[in-house]
């Protein structure tokens, strides 16, 4: 399975409010699509339609040709999308290692051998309670947990807040490396120097609408600030 998804005419919100309206987008195999816009313009809730953790109330998901607009958050984590969320990253409550592990068959850290040679923070706190971690620090658990996955597709959103910048380069190299391997990723980012370095594509939002999409080469940085900037 090669992670590739496609979605169309998506619309979604809270009570009777769209937040959502009508957004289109793709990610092929091996790509990452970079999801710009301000605050509070739907990027997160695309992430949640996109994961089932919010309902579709008109569109399609289609995850490897396969409509999955219908199932649950689980049943699509079973097909092989991964989500790391912008809001509680982490289990506060368990340590660094359950975190990482809690999801796994064999308990084991072997996975994140490579992992914790870039984020040696983590191998150091393994047995602190993950609520204890500074937000960066809680930020890079929850992508490592997420990348030591391995599936097809993962779904980050703000990976890099509150990250430092020597963190966000090592999260952007190994985003590289995956996508390198056939993984795909969609990523809601508002630090563009990093959606600078991971995208192939953009899909601006504004006002739960897309304002523009296309492939990074076609695409200006100024024309990207513009719907950045307040």
């Amino acid at each position: 399975m090669s992670g590739r998804l496609e979605f169309e005419g998506l619309v979604g919100g809270y009570g009777e409010v769209d937040v959502v309206r009508g957004v289109s987008g793709a990610v092929a195999a091996g790509e990452v699509l970079a999801v710009i816009g301000r605050n509070g313009v739907g990027k997160s809730s695309l992430m949640k339609l996109l994961f089932g953790q919010l309902a579709c109330r008109a569109g399609s998901v289609r995850f490897e040709g396969r409509s999955v607009e219908r199932l649950e958050a689980s049943q699509r984590r079973a097909l092989g999308i991964s989500y790391c969320p912008q809001e509680r990253p982490v289990f506060d409550d368990l340590s660094v290692r359950d975190n990482l592990t809690l999801m796994r068959h064999d308990r084991g850290l072997a996975a994140f051998t490579a992992l914790f040679e870039r984020f040696p923070i983590l191998a150091q706190r393994l047995g602190q309670h993950a609520g204890t971690l500074s937000g960066g620090e809680k930020k890079i658990l929850s992508f490592v947990r997420g990348l030591a996955e391995a599936e097809p597709l993962l779904l980050l959103d703000e990976p890099s807040e509150g990250v430092q910048w020597e963190n966000i380069v090592h999260m952007a190299e190994l985003i590289g490396a995956a996508k390198a391997g056939g993984t795909s990723f969609v990523v809601v980012e508002q630090n563009l120097a990093f959606a600078e370095l991971i995208a192939d594509r953009y899909l601006v939002i504004e006002q739960g609408r897309v304002v523009l999409d296309g492939r990074r080469a076609e695409i200006e940085r100024e024309q990207l600030l513009q719907y950045l900037h307040v």
